[in-house]
């Protein structure tokens, strides 16, 4: 098993939610975060002022998949978040030892 998780700006959520969807994949977790990478920051204007977000809002998704599944989840995140932007995004693959489901307490690839 392995975790997916994924730095998306948050206007692409339902995009990616559906996408996750068509391959069978609706579970996951989403967390509100901020940060960034070579993007640093971003300027906006707001009533005639420019200023500065450091951190802008992102969204990280936390999936939990079969080994055999993650390049298309990859695929689906990737495709369904992509703008072409600075800013779109970060992947990253983590392995899970184990899982347990506390309803059934059903264990290893049985619990996603």
């Amino acid at each position: 098993m392995k975790k997916i998780e994924a730095i998306i700006r948050p206007e692409k959520l339902d995009e990616v939610t559906n996408a996750l969807k068509d391959i069978g994949y609706p579970g996951m977790t989403v967390f509100d975060v901020r940060g960034h990478g070579r993007q640093k920051g971003l300027s906006q204007r707001w009533r005639g002022q420019e200023y500065r977000v450091e951190f802008p809002p992102k969204l990280k998704l936390e999936i939990v998949v079969l080994d055999q599944d993650v390049g298309k989840i990859m695929g689906a995140i990737m495709r369904s978040a992509r703008t072409g932007e600075l800013g779109d995004g970060k992947i990253f693959v983590l392995p899970v030892e184990d899982a347990l489901r506390v309803r059934t307490g059903d264990d290893g690839d049985k619990a996603i």
